[in-house]
């Protein structure tokens, strides 16, 4: 593999690539007025959104293209427990994200700061000198849901499609660090990517964790997903991977990582993906938080993928019912439905445990006999106890949603 190009080495694909990947990186790729034949509906107030084709992506829900945010069609996660990497969701921060051609034998990842050995790693380096290891773990957008939020805030809105499972491999973080060899007094880790604003005053793309948390071992530096390189959307050569906390630290197309003794600061970090600091990061709707502190871990999440919201079932029939349930690192303990708006609960069927950062599939069957309209409700419980709310959860930035989710279906 030379280039992040390689499968449009030669001829028309790879010259349409390029031509695309210009025209996306100047913000004229799916600029004309209105929508193209093709377009959803989301379930909320000014929900029309286009359904639009990306280099390597089969259609999405087209948020903005100046920077690329696209969502996943909800009904791919009935698919499969896994999230097709054509079809997983992309979400960037920066407008200038496509380099005209990396290459990866000349692609470096400089670490640096505080630690004895600065070093500069070529892909090369990273598959062969350390273990390769493989984690299945959801990536979610902390706005995933935010155009459900009432009142309405400010930031994208998007439905339940800014999430995505996949099988992450690449090597452990914390492995790499240790070699290199950490400085006294090295405090937290800080990582940025190739992507670069377009405007010279917005901040660049830049996001920090702790060093106690990298040294844990489960952040890997990932150059694959689902078996193959990660998508140039999705971040390739390498992006971190950062299993049970939500995308913002998930820094695609990354390239430095700076070993620093203070908490940094920058504009990514604090002001902005914070959260009110409290037990539920929620504060009565249309306040602000008194204090906050930067976004953590996935809450803990269930969803029905079938039936689809709006079905027609018939009377009588046996009705098979499923979806996914996920949250931070705990692993999911049980899944609940209702068919009578949350009185009474009974057990879904757990299918096969990918992992505690995985999504989790449930199954479960019913029969409705009375004709109308119906509400099937789902709630999961993890194995600390947390579950969702009835009710849901308000936060000035849209994040971190996690009601009990509602479909409503019409027997006849």
């Amino acid at each position: 593999m030379s280039s992040t190009l390689s499968r449009w080495e030669t001829g028309s694909n790879r010259r349409a690539f390029l031509r695309t990947a210009a025209l996306a990186a100047t913000g004229t790729l799916f600029s004309r007025p209105g929508f193209p034949a093709e377009s959803i509906e989301l379930p909320f107030e000014n929900g029309r959104r286009a359904l639009v084709k990306y280099p390597g992506k089969r259609e999405l829900i087209l948020l903005t293209s100046r920077p690329p945010q696209l969502e996943t069609p909800f009904a791919v996660f009935n698919e499969g427990i896994l999230t097709p990497n054509d079809a997983f969701f992309v979400r960037y921060h920066l407008a200038r994200f496509y380099p005209e051609k990396v290459e990866t034998a000349s692609f470096r990842l400089e670490i640096k700061g505080n630690v004895k050995v600065p070093v500069s790693l070529s892909l090369a380096d990273l598959q062969t000198k350390f273990e390769p290891v493989e984690t299945t773990a959801v990536l979610q957008c902390s706005g995933n849901s935010r155009g459900f939020f009432q009142p309405r805030v400010a930031g994208g809105q998007l439905g339940n499609g800014a999430m995505g499972n996949a099988r992450w491999k690449g090597v452990r973080l914390s492995q790499v660090l240790q070699a290199c060899g950490l400085g006294q007094g090295a405090r937290q880790v800080v990582f940025n990517g190739l992507d670069l604003p377009v405007v010279e005053k917005t901040p660049d793309f830049v996001k920090a964790l702790d060093l106690d948390q990298v040294m844990e071992g489960e952040i890997l530096l990932a150059w694959q997903m689902n078996g193959e390189d990660l998508p140039v959307l999705n971040g390739f050569p390498l992006r971190l991977v950062v299993p049970g906390y939500y995308g913002t630290y998930w820094v695609k197309h990354l390239n430095e990582i700076t070993i620093v003794n203070e908490p940094f600061e920058g504009f990514w970090m604090n002001p902005a993906y914070r959260i009110p600091a409290n037990e539920c990061a929620c504060v009565p709707p249309g306040t602000a938080p008194s204090k906050t502190i930067p976004i953590q871990r996935l809450n803990v999440r269930s969803f029905i993928t079938s039936p689809a919201s709006g079905s027609k079932l018939p009377r009588g029939r046996e009705i098979p019912l499923r979806g996914v349930a996920f949250d931070g690192g705990y692993g999911i303990e049980e899944v609940l439905l209702s068919f009578n708006q949350g009185e009474s609960w009974r057990q879904a069927r757990l299918g096969p445990d990918q992992g505690r950062y995985s999504f989790r599939e449930w199954t479960a069957a019913s029969t409705f006999v009375i004709p109308g309209n119906h509400e099937i409700k789902v709630r999961a419980v993890n194995r600390a106890g947390h579950t969702q709310p009835m009710k849901p959860l308000w936060n000035p930035a849209g994040y971190m949603r996690n009601v009990v989710e509602t479909v409503n279906v019409l027997v006849s």
